[in-house]
């Protein structure tokens, strides 16, 4: 062989040991790119799903506060509410002895001989102020003839009823007029009743 062969020879041999280093380097590239690829696409999709799990805990925080915020809102109408009845209620409670005693005048002017024009008046207070107590829905506690019961009586006697039949703990007789609103009681009625 010559030794223009044996250069070519030695040149082609060098030249493929180059390209062989050059495909494995470039595959070796290609393998890091594509471990630095993959690599780069965990970290996203765990980005991802940290950043959703984020948001599902954000929206829950979210949910929690509105529910709150609501049974905050209805609670505090409900105070409102019941603190508009108590009030209401302790107001009526104020006029109901001025009422009572109203009434007694007019049934004492029934007995007596009083001037007409002072019966008129005492009645027309009088309807006043049973038009107020229906305006707010007062009702009077008054009947006789029925067993009686703790939450809206007030016994103050205990004594023989006149008819026999009558059953033992049956209110026989009113000493003063209860009143209540719809359930709820804001004057119990002064009771006889019976042995």
């Amino acid at each position: 062989m010559s030794k223009e062969a044996i250069e070519n020879e030695q040149l082609e041999k060098d030249l493929n040991k180059e390209t062989d280093q050059s495909s494995e380097e470039v595959v070796d590239t290609s393998e890091k790119l594509d471990d630095i690829a993959e690599q780069e696409i965990d970290e996203q999709e765990q980005e991802i799903i940290r950043l959703q799990e984020e948001l599902e805990t954000t929206k829950d925080s979210l949910l929690r506060k509105a529910a709150e915020l609501e049974n905050v809102r209805k609670r505090v109408q409900r105070e409102r509410a019941s603190l508009y009845e108590d009030a209401k209620i302790a107001a009526l409670q104020e006029f109901l002895p001025i009422s009572e005693d109203l009434f007694r005048v007019l049934a004492a002017s029934e007995e007596y001989e009083v001037d007409g024009n002072f019966k008129s008046g005492i009645k027309l207070l009088v309807d006043k102020f049973e038009d107020v107590f229906n305006k707010y829905g007062v009702e009077v506690i008054n009947q006789t003839g029925i067993p009686f019961d703790v939450n809206i009586h007030d016994a103050l006697l205990k004594q023989p009823a006149t008819n026999e039949d009558t059953e033992s703990d049956t209110v026989i007789q009113i000493l003063e007029n209860g009143f209540k609103i719809g359930n709820k009681i804001i004057k119990h009625a002064k009771v006889i009743v019976s042995t």
